[in-house]
């Protein structure tokens, strides 16, 4: 095990991306396996604005769950984009930290 799946963020992160491989599995979710990156980008805004109601009211819980959500969504567009060979969430992560 690498050093950041024994970080609890990294713990936590590949849980994530578990669920999201499982809904996008041949016997995953129906909904999830029909979207595609155009279908999920509404999702992406109407996520980030209730991120952004949940900070500005300062509730932390909230907080935290909307910042999951717009993180669910965006490892949702990776995978699908994984899927289709155009790019995936390793290229997301280099391309920001680079």
């Amino acid at each position: 095990m690498s050093d950041f799946a024994r970080d609890s963020r990294g713990e936590a992160f590949e849980r994530l991306l578990e669920i999201v491989d499982t809904l996008r599995a041949p016997d995953g979710c129906p909904w999830d396996r029909k979207q595609t990156v155009l279908t999920m980008a509404p999702h992406l805004i109407e996520e980030s604005y209730e991120l952004l109601e949940a900070v500005e009211a300062g509730v932390d819980t909230d907080v935290v769950e909307e910042a999951g959500d717009v993180m669910m969504v965006v490892a949702m567009i990776c995978r699908i984009a994984e899927e289709a060979g155009r790019f995936d969430l390793g290229d997301a992560s280099r391309a920001i930290a680079d």
